[in-house]
This record gives structure tokens, C-alpha cells and sequence, in this order.
């Protein structure tokens, strides 16, 4: 259409929106927070400005890298549109923070905010197992800190399944990337027993992504315990105080999570030794002990016997006392007349006849 003609406002509009896609399919703007406003709990608008111009935008919620305040720098990733009832304004992909000042007043606003949420409370610390046998692990494939890590356990200790989830660790897709492989993991049927999240060193602006809501919330909100170590040391990202635990550096979360398999068969033979002198000494003080215990039931059996023996003689005598031989010795006899022993002469009559027993023999008599 020549520019001769005239133009009503849709098509101005749809033919500007045709260039701006061809021309500028997407645009980065970096520049001051204003006019911020977040309307329904949904929709966001504000306007980036430098000295002289101003920009408005639009997008979501879910855009937002945390709590924003006016006056931060932002960089911010969009399509430029030209609407047909609202004007210009360009709508927003992605947004970064920028400058040393807004990353930190970001950093504090978000660590005010989800501390009072109690999101960092010691309470929600869940331990580790010692030492896993599956570990899912979110970092890039071709970081130092990837290499390191599967070094460094695999060196400690053999046997681990580690299932690798290749994300970016900065950049604007590493967000979404990072918190897709947490769902992923939670997702699954046999979830893996320790998450880590690792990244090496950088600038502040290079570890952003670890101070993002989206992340933090995401590591919080994990099922399985998550272990986070980014390798600096100077500050510590939100998604470590969110994690289960922290480790210093990449290196130091493969220590932490396996133990030194070469001190552990040290530390095993070194136990082994102390068992075998432990039960040396055990079998030598049972010996003692038993040989105490036979000389302690000898003497017992001993004792036993001779009480034995003494009631057994005393037992004989008092029979010997007892014996009716021995009395008739002294002079008695036992008078019986038939199978009736006679103790008095009011059970004889005359003409019975009588068997005497006396200590030699017996005699036979009739009653008179």
C-alpha cells in the first residue's frame, strides 16, 4: 500500500506491528524502574527511563524476578507492540536486575520477604542421607563445577547413581531450565535421594539466578532434600538458605554427600584390629573366669559331698540306736503269740503257746 494513501488506525496499526515483528522481533532495554504498579494480582505494568525518554511495558507476575522497587535498574526482554486502544508499549519476556545497587536492594527485599514467610527456618531442615545411592544433579554439562563434582564423589566412593539434568546456571532461560529439572525429579515415580544444585563462582550479576523467587521457591518446595552449593563464598544466595543444606563449592558438596572411601576401609581395618584384640581379650578373661567358676562348683561339690556324708553317718547311727537287735542285747525279749507281739498278760490264757525272741535266737513257751 503506498504511504501516499491513507491509513486508517488499524491498518497503522497493523502495518507498524508488521515492521516492529520483522525489525525488532524482540528488543533488550535496560534502564530506571517507574511507575510500577501490579494490577488483580496478574497484570504488571511500568516504564524503564534514562535522562531523557521512557518506555512503557507490560506482562505477568510470573515475569517478576522478586519484589521490585522504583528506581531499581532493570533489563528487561521484550516484544515491542503498538496496541490498538492502549498505545505503545512492549511486552515483557523476560526481566534481569542490573547494577551492583538494585541486585543487592533485590536480594534484600526478596530475603525480607520469604524470612518472614519462614521459608528459611531452621525447623524446615530435613538431613541428608549418608551416603545416597541416587543423586540427581542440576548444573550445566559443561561447567567446571559439573566436572568437579563427578570427580571428586566418584573418587570418594563407587557405586552411585547420578542422574545429570543439563540446565544453564545464568542467563535468562537458566530460571525456567532450573526449576523445570526440580519439578522434573519431584515428578518422578522413584525420585532420586538427594537433589543437588550446583554452580562455580561469578559475579554477582553471574548469580542472580540463584536469587530469583522462582528458584528459591522451587528449592524450598522440593519433596526430595535438596543440597545447594554455589562456589563463592562471600555471600550466600537465597537457594542455599532455602536448601536442606549448604555446601561451600561443587567440590564440597561430593565430600559432604559420600564419605573418603580409601580412610573409610582404613578406618574399617583400623575397627577390624580393635575387634580382633577386643574379642582376644574377651576369650582370655572368659578363661579366667571360667576356670574360677570350676574351682568356685568343685568346691561346692565337695562341700555337698561331705554334708552328704555326714548326714549319712549320723543317719547310721541313729538306725544302729534304733535297732531292736540291740535292745534285746541289753536283756529284753519279744514275746509273739502266733503273729501278736504280747505287751501285756491280760492278752495271754493258759495252754498258749508262746515264741520268745532274744538276742541270740528264739525259745518256745506255753502259758501256765
Amino acid at each position: 500500500m503506498p504511504f501516499s494513501d491513507a491509513l486508517t488506525p488499524s491498518d497503522f496499526v497493523g502495518l507498524l506491528n508488521q515492521t516492529l515483528e520483522y525489525a525488532f522481533p524482540n528488543v533488550i532495554i535496560e534502564g530506571e524502574l517507574a511507575n510500577f504498579r501490579i494490577s488483580k494480582n496478574r497484570w504488571v505494568y511500568f516504564d524503564l527511563k534514562d535522562e531523557n525518554s521512557s518506555v512503557k511495558f507490560f506482562g505477568t507476575v510470573y515475569n517478576l524476578p522478586g519484589p521490585l522497587e522504583e528506581g531499581m535498574t532493570l533489563r528487561v526482554t521484550g516484544t515491542p507492540r503498538l496496541h490498538n486502544l492502549y498505545g505503545f508499549s512492549v511486552t515483557v519476556q523476560a526481566i534481569s536486575l542490573a547494577g551492583e545497587g538494585t541486585i543487592k536492594k533485590a536480594f534484600e527485599l526478596l530475603l525480607q520477604k520469604l524470612t518472614l514467610e519462614g521459608l528459611f527456618n531452621a525447623e524446615r531442615k530435613r538431613a541428608l542421607p549418608y551416603p545416597p545411592q541416587r543423586i540427581g544433579l542440576i548444573t550445566s554439562g559443561e561447567s567446571a563445577a559439573y566436572a568437579d563434582f563427578v570427580k571428586i564423589i566418584n573418587a570418594r566412593f563407587r557405586g552411585l547413581h547420578i542422574e545429570h539434568a543439563d540446565v544453564q546456571v545464568q542467563g535468562e532461560p537458566a530460571v525456567g531450565q532450573i526449576v523445570r529439572a526440580i519439578e522434573h525429579f519431584n515428578a518422578l515415580g522413584e525420585p532420586p535421594e538427594v537433589l543437588v544444585l550446583i554452580r562455580g563462582g561469578g559475579s554477582a550479576d553471574d548469580l542472580q539466578v540463584f536469587n530469583t523467587e522462582a528458584v528459591t521457591r522451587a528449592v524450598a518446595a522440593s519433596r526430595i532434600p535438596t543440597l545447594v552449593a554455589i562456589g563463592h563464598e562471600i555471600d550466600t544466595s537465597l537457594a542455599e538458605l532455602a536448601a536442606d543444606l549448604r555446601a561451600s563449592t561443587p567440590s564440597n558438596a561430593a565430600e559432604l554427600l559420600v564419605p573418603d572411601r580409601s580412610q573409610l576401609l582404613r578406618e574399617l581395618s583400623a575397627a577390624r584390629g580393635e575387634m580382633g584384640r577386643l574379642l582376644s581379650a574377651s576369650v582370655q578373661a572368659g578363661k579366667k573366669d571360667l576356670a574360677v567358676q570350676s574351682d568356685i562348683l568343685k568346691q561346692s561339690v565337695i562341700q555337698l559331698i561331705n554334708h552328704k556324708h555326714e548326714a549319712l553317718e549320723h543317719a547310721s547311727k541313729l538306725l544302729e540306736l534304733l535297732n531292736p537287735r540291740n535292745i534285746l542285747k541289753r536283756g529284753y525279749a519279744v514275746v509273739r503269740q502266733g503273729k501278736t507281739v504280747i505287751r501285756k498278760s491280760s492278752q495271754l490264757k493258759p495252754g498258749q503257746s508262746l515264741d520268745i525272741l532274744l538276742s541270740d535266737g528264739n525259745i518256745k513257751a506255753e502259758v501256765q
